[in-house]
């Protein structure tokens, strides 16, 4: 990363939760190109697919704060609870 790059990221940090989570999608939608034909209709019928299997009982969630801690300690290189 470039150190204009540190430096934004530094002060981004100091935002509050709501400004850095869209100042995070900004950046994203920055990034993306019009999406390939089609693309929709197959995320549509996988997301249908994944409702099906939770209502079915085949799948079960993962609540978020367990999968969010999970990312930290993966993205720490620890694997503590």
């Amino acid at each position: 990363m470039t150190r204009t790059a540190t430096i934004i990221l530094r002060d981004a940090l100091k935002l509050g939760e709501h400004d850095r989570a869209a100042l995070a999608g900004l950046l994203i939608e920055s990034l993306e190109t019009e999406p390939e034909e089609g693309v929709e209709e197959a995320w549509a019928a996988e997301i249908d697919r994944r409702i099906a299997q939770l209502d079915a009982g085949e799948v079960t969630s993962i609540p978020w704060e367990e999968v969010r801690s999970r990312l930290f300690r993966t993205a720490r290189g620890t694997t503590e609870s």
